[in-house]
């Protein structure tokens, strides 16, 4: 695994800690780190195409 992609699933992973550990009032910021839960998702699999570790064969057989 890459370097930027296994930060980027720290990141995710951190902001899923914080959503889960933040009291239920606290909306804002609750909503704020489910963004960025899917953002640093979504960095972290990018990470995984460009580094090859998730191949994609287009050709059907």
């Amino acid at each position: 695994m890459s370097k930027p992609a296994l930060s980027f699933m720290i990141l995710a992973l951190m902001a899923v800690a914080v959503d889960l550990l933040l009291p239920e009032q606290a909306y804002a910021l609750n909503y704020a780190s489910r963004i960025l839960a899917g953002l640093f998702a979504s960095f972290f699999v990018a990470a995984m195409v460009v580094g090859r570790r998730i191949k994609f064969d287009p050709v059907l057989r």
